[in-house]
């Protein structure tokens, strides 16, 4: 989280400067035809902003993208997913094993998106890829420990504690089902990132897990169906 926070404020400027935050993704952003086709020339992303000149950093971008954000609302939700599931995780796995589970899961997710568009020109940014493969990791090893989850229908507002299976998998179903019906190339999120890392996480969460640590952070968190022990809100 301090990493992706500093990375905001001292490459991307906080978002205060368009140009800055618009240069920022271009030249740190995974652009899935520089990677597969070797696309050079300059690319205007939206009227106003500064175009953006490929042929820049290529394979290194899949690892930097990672850690850039398009702006205040993309930071502070995937953020706020990060301090939700990565707790328990990091926990289970120990701090260094933590790091690499989520840089591994993170490329994965970034090689998920390319091979969904080989031939965008568009750059991709955003910890939502790692922090997916979190998620992943997450249904494997505390599927049913509650999650503080709030509700908003009409006027009926309330916080209701629900179990993290319920929430990840509807959560992976609106990825498949928005990755499948939305043109991949068109801009917006890129769902089969998502979709990547959150594979990623399930296959890989054995391989990176301490089991000792695993059974004393299950003990923790009291994995009776009928208790409420998370600290995090959805």
């Amino acid at each position: 989280m301090a990493a992706n926070v500093a990375v905001w404020f001292l490459i991307q400027g906080a978002g205060l400067d368009v140009a800055t935050l618009a240069g920022s993704v271009c030249v740190y952003g995974a652009i899935p035809a520089e990677l597969t086709a070797g696309a050079r020339g300059v690319v205007e992303l939206a009227p106003g902003l500064p175009p953006c000149e490929l042929g820049g950093l290529t394979t290194v971008t899949v690892l930097t993208s990672m850690f850039m954000h398009g702006g205040w609302m993309h930071l502070i939700s995937n953020m706020w997913f990060l301090w939700i599931f990565g707790n328990n995780i990091e926990d289970s796995m120990g701090h260094l094993r933590f790091l690499a589970f989520y840089l591994i899961t993170g490329l994965a997710a970034g090689g998920a998106h390319i091979l969904s568009a080989p031939g965008s020109i568009l750059p991709t940014v955003g910890a939502s890829g790692a922090i997916s493969g979190i998620m992943g990791a997450y249904l494997l090893l505390y599927p049913r420990v509650r999650i503080h989850t709030l509700f908003i229908i009409i006027f009926y507002i309330r916080v209701i504690p629900v179990p993290a299976w319920v929430i990840l998998i509807w959560w992976f179903i609106l990825q498949v089902l928005s990755g499948t019906t939305t043109p991949v190339d068109g801009g917006g999120v890129a769902f089969w990132a998502h979709i990547g890392g959150f594979v990623a996480g399930l296959v890989l969460v054995k391989l990176f897990e301490n089991r000792q640590l695993v059974s004393a952070r299950r003990h923790h968190v009291q994995l009776s169906p009928f208790e409420v022990d998370h600290r995090g809100w959805w």
